[in-house]
């Protein structure tokens, strides 16, 4: 609809409002039909029969009873009190007739006359509402160099924090330690000093005797007498099973301790070349890692390049999208238009649908009640007979005496039934058996007890005997481990100078000796490299500053020149966009 179409709609309205008007002056005007109007409107029989009955054709059924019919049967006796004031003044006389409004007349719009078109259009674009405003990011500069700008600030503050947290932490095992012999003398130094020292000296009066007479009886309860008397039984029975394996032609455990110390020698050897291979492996890792540092930093430099090259290909990429989406746009305002064509059929064909659903679903609730009604009624006559059915229950009389024989059983027909007397005769025989066991259970503890002392008694004899025998024993072994303790150390000695030196000759540990030299020899000559390279372009560092900083300038320039060609070309096409928008609302108008 166009702007002509719409203002004859609204002259056409107005009119038929001032004609609807004047009906309505004319029916106040007269008081005897506005009081028989009111009074057939307000009447509850008319509002419930009549009136309900016309109003649920047109509209549903539970909506006019509950909205409108229920309402104004609650006002009818306030609209009874006006209608007798207005009965009463029409007796009096009439009302004085009021003096006609003045006639609103309506006047033509004056609309400007079109031009005339000079050439036919070439596309003719279908008016429609306020088109959207320019968004603000069509003059701003594109989100994306200043998210990759903060992408590098990101990755460099990563990279200088694991830097640093390298150089902080680096590999323990890497930093050299002291040999064996150099600790050893730098102890006994210690302690040589820390014994020239007399404020720490503590004077005793010399250590307690070892062998002190036990003048005084230890007393031992069941238990501990017990536990020690099964202690001393057990070693006696291991002692006899030995010396019997003997007898029979077992050997002695002297073989396999010897062959268990040898394992233990190999393992340790074992464990101390893993331990100097580890170390090794530490210090190759860390002189790798330097290798490595470095190649991160040329990739980088690389990374650096390839981004700009990137953002380059997504601005030309944003500027094809943005004219896709322009074109997308004027298709879907063209499809929109021909929508808006078809929905005056589609309205009235609804409009038809939803009276024929309102004459069904009238019908079906009249079905409905009346088949709830007929439930209702069934319901309420049955509850009525069991009412009845209750009540000739409760006027029957209750027998409420009761006749109890003892010798009788409940006549339940249960196997385990019997009567009362049964059942108190039987109990009292339970009562008996019970007393008669307590009995026998009495004289058995007191028994238990008895042989339980003797037991003890035993017990005591022989603990005593094996204390001297053990004494006797620890005097003669404590001269044995002070002669065991002095080989033992001398032989420690020497197991661990060959354990060194077996170390030392693993060919394991010494090809990690090799590649650690080689990983230094290559740290060393890159580092001389980087030297000689710094030392050459010490000279002629102020050409090659201004070499590098003319083609910083020159880089920049055809960015700048770069971006603001492809703002122009975005610009000129939304400006194009927008004047055939701009025409076609004036080719409607």
């Amino acid at each position: 609809m166009n702007y002509k179409e719409l203002v004859k709609e609204v002259a056409r309205l107005l009119d038929k409002f001032q004609e609807y008007k004047q009906c309505i002056d004319s029916f106040t005007e007269d008081a005897a039909k506005e009081l028989k109007f009111l009074s057939f409107f307000f009447n509850v029989n008319n509002l419930t029969t009549q009136i309900q009955e016309e109003w649920s054709h047109i509209y549903d059924v539970s909506v006019v009873h509950s909205n409108w019919i229920t309402p104004l049967i609650r006002w009818c006796g306030e609209i009874d009190k006006l209608l007798d004031q207005l009965a009463s003044k029409m007796s009096k006389g009439s009302l004085p007739k009021k003096s006609p409004k003045k006639i609103t007349e309506p006047k033509e719009f004056n609309l400007t006359q079109p031009k005339p078109r000079p050439l036919p259009a070439v596309e003719v674009i279908p008016q429609q509402g306020k088109p959207k405003p320019v968004p603000p990011t069509t003059h701003k500069s594109p989100k994306e160099p200043d998210i990759l700008d903060e992408m590098k600030q990101r990755n460099r503050q990563k990279a200088l924090e694991v830097l640093n947290e390298a150089k902080s932490q680096q590999f323990r095992c890497a930093n050299p330690q002291k040999s064996e012999k150099t600790q050893k003398v730098i102890s006994q130094i210690l302690q040589s000093r820390d014994a020239e020292l007399k404020f720490d000296k503590s004077y005793t009066s010399g250590s307690p005797s070892t062998q002190k007479a036990n003048s005084l009886p230890v007393k031992l309860n069941t238990t501990a007498i017990l536990r020690e008397g099964a202690l001393y039984n057990r070693q006696l029975e291991e002692e006899l099973q030995r010396l019997e394996q003997l007898s029979k032609g077992a050997s002695e455990p002297s073989a396999f301790l010897q062959w268990q110390k040898e394992m233990k020698d190999k393992d340790l050897q074992e464990e101390l070349a893993e331990l100097e291979r580890r170390r090794l492996e530490g210090r190759i890792s860390h002189e790798e890692a330097v290798l490595a540092r470095e190649r991160v930093l040329d990739r980088n430099q690389r990374k650096v390049q390839q981004t700009k090259e990137e953002t380059a290909e997504l601005m030309r990429k944003y500027a094809e999208k943005r004219l896709r989406e322009e074109k997308e746009m004027r298709d879907l305002v063209q499809q929109v238009a021909d929508g808006h064509k078809n929905s005056k059929a589609a309205k009235a064909k609804l409009q038809e649908i939803k009276q024929r659903i309102v004459k069904e679903v009238c019908e079906q609730s009249r079905e409905l009640l009346s088949q709830a009604l007929e439930e209702a009624q069934s319901e309420l006559s049955r509850k009525m007979e069991l009412i009845r059915q209750i009540h000739a229950f409760e006027s029957i009389p209750l027998v409420r005496e009761k006749f109890i024989d003892e010798t009788e059983t409940a006549g339940h027909d249960l196997l385990c039934e019997m009567s009362l007397a049964e059942l108190r005769e039987r109990l009292m025989m339970l009562r008996e058996l019970q007393e008669f066991e307590q009995e026998e259970r009495r004289n058995w503890i007191l028994q238990e007890k008895q042989m339980k002392e003797e037991l003890l008694l035993d017990q005591l004899d022989n603990i005593a005997l094996c204390r001297s025998l053990v004494e006797q024993a620890a005097a003669a072994r404590s001269i044995q481990v002070l002669i065991s303790e002095l080989l033992n150390s001398q032989e420690e000695k020497r197991m661990k100078s060959e354990l060194r030196e077996a170390v030392s000759k693993d060919e394991r540990v010494l090809a990690l000796q090799k590649t650690l030299e080689q990983k230094q020899q290559e740290r060393r000559q890159k580092k001389s490299e980087k030297a000689n390279t710094k030392r050459n372009e010490k000279e002629p560092r102020l050409g090659v500053k201004n070499s590098i900083h003319n083609k910083q300038v020159l880089e920049e320039h055809q960015w700048e020149e770069l971006e603001r060609s492809l703002e122009q070309q975005v610009h000129g096409i939304i400006q194009q966009s927008s004047n055939k928008t701009n025409a076609g609302q004036k080719r409607a108008f």
